[in-house]
């Protein structure tokens, strides 16, 4: 069975600025339409990328406090998909990777959820919120260090 994750972005963002803040070497950028890009990095990274552009985005997931719901108007995701044969630690520290460059590379609020109902960070006015820092973060040795906390959580 795969693993999903989705990086959420706040605003009207272009999926192909997305894609060239996550993914900068032209041969591993997704290709597609104006709204939805892909492609499958699983033999050099462990997952395929999908981002997708969108509007009325809606998640409820779960965090360390409870239920928590987020309504962007308009948001651009950017979906992992783990490859079920790759080992998943290499495969999760080489997705941190691709999220802090995203996040480093602007200033939009958002959102990291693993399989759609469980939060793994947010970011909210540049603030970077880890959560589930046992169950998650200490199981993927070396992930805590990809990513910096800016606070508690």
């Amino acid at each position: 069975m795969a693993i999903e994750y989705d990086l959420t972005l706040a605003g009207n963002i272009p999926v192909t600025m997305v894609a060239e803040r996550a993914l900068p070497d032209p041969d591993e950028r997704p290709i597609g339409t104006p709204e939805l890009l892909s492609i499958d990095l699983s033999s050099r990274y462990g997952f395929g990328v999908t981002i997708l552009a969108g509007t009325d985005v809606y998640l409820d997931v779960e965090t360390d406090q409870g239920s928590w719901e987020w309504e962007p108007d308009a948001a651009t995701t950017i979906g992992f998909r783990l490859d079920k044969t790759a080992d998943r630690k290499w495969a999760v520290v080489n997705m941190l990777t691709v999220v802090r460059r995203v996040l480093g590379s602007g200033a939009e609020d958002a959102a990291l959820v693993l399989n759609g109902d469980v939060l793994v960070l947010a970011r909210f006015d540049g603030v970077v919120v880890k959560h589930h820092r046992e169950s998650w973060w200490g199981h993927y040795a070396g992930a805590d260090e990809v990513i910096a906390s800016t606070g508690g959580g």
